[in-house]
C-alpha cells in the first residue's frame, strides 16, 4: 500500500499536478461511477456519454495544475464533466442527426456498446420512455434535473457544480419536473373503476334447485365432500 488509498482528493490532485503519475488515476477510480452516472443520464447514449466523460477527464487531467480549491474537488470534476456533456448537446443540436436507439444497433448481439443492466422489459420501455423525455428537455433544465432528482446532489452543491445561484437550480428543477409531468402523464397507473370487475375473486354461482343425493346438510358431511371432491 502506498498511501494513495488515504489521500485526500485535494492531495491526490496536487500529487499529479506534481508529476505523480498515478494518483489522477486513482481519483478517477474513486468518483468513476458517479461521473459516469452523470454523463449518461445527460446525454441519454452510451457513446456520447462515453466520450464527453474521455473529453472532461482529458481536460480535467491538463487543468488540476490550476485548480485554486474554491471548492471540493468532486464539485470540480462534476462540473467539468456536465459542462462537457452540454457541449456535446449543443453541438449536436447545431448539427441534427439521425440517433440510433441505446444497446445492440445492428440487434444481433455483435453491438458494442455496452450491456445494460437486466431489467424485466416494462421496466426497461418505462426506463426508455424516460430517457427519451429527458432528453427533450432544455439542456440547463436537463442537468439541473439529473444532478438534483437522479443523482441526488442537494441544490446548493448542484448550484456550485453548474456555477449559478441556488434559486436558478431550483427554478431550472421546477421548469423541467413541469415539462416532464406533462411529457409522462400516460405512465400514471390508471385509477380502478369501481365498476371494474375483479379478476381474482370468482363469480357468485347459483345454488342448486334441489338438494343432491347422498349429501347432508351437517357441516361435519360438507366438509368430507368438499375434500373429496378436491382430490
Amino acid at each position: 500500500m502506498d498511501g494513495r488509498d488515504e489521500a485526500t482528493d485535494l492531495e491526490l490532485l496536487r500529487a499529479h499536478a506534481a508529476g505523480d503519475r498515478d494518483a489522477f488515476a486513482e481519483l478517477f477510480r474513486r468518483h468513476r461511477d458517479r461521473l459516469w452516472a452523470v454523463a449518461l443520464r445527460t446525454l441519454g447514449d452510451r457513446e456520447e456519454a462515453a466520450d464527453a466523460l474521455q473529453d472532461a477527464l482529458l481536460s480535467a487531467h491538463r487543468a488540476a495544475g490550476r485548480f485554486r480549491g474554491d471548492s471540493a474537488v468532486t464539485t470540480w470534476l462534476h462540473r467539468i464533466v456536465v459542462n462537457a456533456c452540454l457541449d456535446r448537446i449543443r453541438r449536436r443540436q447545431a448539427h441534427p442527426t439521425v440517433p440510433l436507439p441505446d444497446g445492440d444497433p445492428a440487434g444481433d448481439g455483435s453491438g458494442t456498446r455496452g450491456v445494460e443492466p437486466a431489467a424485466p422489459v416494462q421496466d426497461h420501455d418505462t426506463a426508455l420512455v424516460v430517457r427519451q423525455a429527458l432528453a427533450t428537455l432544455p439542456v440547463e433544465q436537463r442537468a439541473a434535473l439529473v444532478l438534483v432528482d437522479v443523482q441526488g446532489y442537494p441544490v446548493a452543491e448542484v448550484a456550485r457544480i453548474l456555477g449559478v445561484a441556488e434559486g436558478t437550480v431550483k427554478s431550472r428543477c421546477a421548469r423541467g419536473r413541469a415539462r416532464l409531468a406533462v411529457a409522462l402523464g400516460h405512465l400514471r397507473p390508471a385509477r380502478p373503476q369501481p365498476s371494474d370487475p375483479v379478476a381474482d375473486v370468482p363469480g357468485v354461482t347459483q345454488g342448486n334447485p334441489r338438494p343432491v343425493e347422498g349429501v347432508g346438510s351437517g357441516p361435519g358431511r360438507y366438509r368430507r365432500d368438499a375434500n373429496q371432491e378436491d382430490t
